[in-house]
C-alpha cells in the first residue's frame, strides 16, 4: 500500500479491525520510509449484472427506494424498509459470489416484503415478473391465500 504523505511503494500493517458486522476491514499501517501512520479501509465490493450486461456495484439505498415504491401508502415504516433492505444483502453475499445477476435480487427481496406486506409484495410481483393480465394477478393472490392458510393451519395445531 502506497504512503499518501511520501508516496513510499510499502506500508506495515499495525492493526486490523472488523466494521460493520464484518463488512468492512479497517487498516492502521504505517510507512517505513516517513513513519506515519494512516488508515485504509478495505471493503468486498459485490456487483450486480443487469439485464443489459453492464455491471454495477451492489446498493442497498437502491432496494431501499424499489422497496418504498412498492410500499407507498401501505402501514409500513422506514426501520421494516431498511431492516428487509439488510435481510436481501445479506442474502446475496451469503452466495459468495463476487457477482450476482440482477434476478438473483428481485428473488432475493420478494420472500421478505411478501412476510412485511402482501399488497406491497403484489405490487413489486407484478413489476418485477411482468404481469400482462388479471389471470396472473389472480394466481398470485391465490397462491399468497394458500400460503396464509396454512401458516394459520399450522399455528392452530395443537402440538
Amino acid at each position: 500500500m502506497r504512503c499518501p504523505y511520501c508516496r513510499h511503494a510499502d506500508s506495515r500493517v499495525v492493526d486490523s479491525r472488523e466494521a460493520e458486522d464484518g463488512q468492512l476491514i479497517r487498516r492502521r499501517r504505517s510507512c517505513p520510509e516517513c513513519g506515519k501512520r494512516f488508515t485504509t479501509v478495505e471493503e468486498a465490493v459485490l456487483a450486480v449484472v443487469k439485464r443489459s450486461g453492464v455491471t454495477e456495484p451492489f446498493s442497498r439505498t437502491k432496494i431501499m427506494s424499489g422497496v418504498r415504491k412498492a410500499c407507498q401508502g401501505r402501514p409500513v415504516d422506514e426501520d421494516a424498509i431498511a431492516l428487509l433492505a439488510q435481510k436481501v444483502e445479506e442474502t446475496i453475499r451469503a452466495k459468495g459470489a463476487a457477482e450476482v445477476p440482477s434476478h438473483d435480487v428481485g428473488l432475493a427481496i420478494l420472500g421478505p416484503l411478501r412476510e412485511l406486506d402482501q399488497v406491497a409484495y403484489l405490487r413489486f410481483a407484478s413489476v418485477y415478473k411482468a404481469f400482462d393480465s388479471l389471470d396472473e394477478f389472480e394466481k398470485e393472490i391465490v397462491a399468497l391465500r394458500e400460503a396464509a392458510l396454512s401458516s394459520d393451519a399450522a399455528v392452530a395445531r395443537p402440538r
